[in-house]
């Protein structure tokens, strides 16, 4: 049992970075950030922003889309706009989905100018 909290223990601070995606001109930014209050959220793996699409790929059972998930958007003072993908509800199929499904949302579709500087809160998956 010890094994496991120690493994959990050193593995947790990995899994918690932000990533930040900035659309400026067409360019694509990125850089990490630690953030532990990002842990509870979904994680997500590669996490993009191009042709005015948030692209994302997400865990999945067989039943996930993007209605199983929530986008909540604030606008920071630094000019970025903070993105947050909430799970709505456990996929609770049973066909496992090895490498999850892609999401993808635009920025017309969330109400944000073409040129909108994002940044997701949630986590990344290694």
């Amino acid at each position: 049992m010890k094994r496991i909290f120690l493994a959990s223990a050193l593995i947790a601070p990995l899994l918690s970075g932000c990533v930040i995606y900035a659309n400026d001109e067409g360019k694509t930014d990125v850089v990490r950030l630690s953030d532990a209050a990002s842990t509870s959220l979904e994680a997500v793996g590669e996490p993009r922003v191009e042709n005015g699409r948030l692209t994302v790929r997400v865990g999945s059972n067989g039943c996930t889309s993007l209605d199983s998930f929530e986008v909540q958007l604030t606008e920071a003072a630094d000019g970025y706009t903070d993105v947050v993908l909430n799970r709505r509800a456990p996929d609770m199929c049973k066909a496992l989905v090895a490498e999850g499904v892609e999401l993808s949302w635009s920025f017309a579709t969330l109400d944000l100018a073409p040129d909108a500087r994002l940044r997701l809160i949630n986590p990344q998956t290694l």
